[in-house]
């Protein structure tokens, strides 16, 4: 079946490309790891999905930060009670952007719950564009080459390259780089107890 999936995309790259339009368009960071893994393989273009990916992102947010900008320019009653569901939503990102403002307009793509409502209440709370928008190409880029360069990484532990085939010992690779990542980590966390323990006494 995975094989049938994989010839079908290499006949008709459009179809996985209109995917990875709407998938960055919905949160889809899954969609935008799994293509960029096969552009690793040589399925698709990672500089097409790159490009993709980051435009559309980029112009569903600006969209909704103006919705939230128009609502700012025409407050009439509180927010609370014309969107209740937007406001209960909204209240995590309200206090973030309050309490970091513009580390959380560069953030706010990586924060699982309130990534699609956070456009919406950074222009509802004053943003000016000129002040967001360069800030929202800069986080748009950065999403995109974490995401894309995460993707691509995957791919090359999965296939190989010169076949498009998934690599038998692919497995034994990422177990390998896991348990490196989480030896890292621990001595990393090992290091800063100590550390803070030094410096206490």
């Amino acid at each position: 079946m995975l094989d049938n999936l994989l010839d079908i995309i290499k006949n008709s790259p459009g179809i996985a490309y209109a995917i990875v339009l709407f998938g960055a368009m919905i949160e889809g960071e899954t969609i935008i790891l799994s293509a960029s893994a096969l552009a690793a393989a040589g399925y698709l273009s990672i500089t097409k999905v790159g490009a993709i990916a980051f435009f559309s992102t980029l112009f569903v947010d600006q969209v909704l930060f103006y919705v939230g900008h128009y609502m700012y320019k025409h407050p009439g009653r509180p927010i609370s009670e014309r969107y209740p569901r937007l406001y209960q939503k909204s209240k995590r990102a309200v206090l973030l952007l309050k309490k970091y403002d513009t580390w959380f307009i560069l953030s706010f793509r990586f924060i699982y719950g309130i990534r699609a409502i956070s456009p919406v209440v950074i222009g509802l709370c004053g943003s000016l564009p000129r002040r967001f928008i360069p800030l929202n190409v800069a986080s748009a880029m950065i999403w995109m080459i974490v995401s894309c360069g995460a993707g691509y990484c995957l791919g090359d532990f999965f296939f190989d390259a010169r076949t498009g085939h998934i690599v038998d010992s692919s497995m034994h690779k990422l177990q390998a780089v896991v348990v490196g990542i989480i030896v890292v980590a621990i001595l990393i966390a090992t290091t800063i107890k100590l550390w803070g323990k030094r410096v206490k006494s």
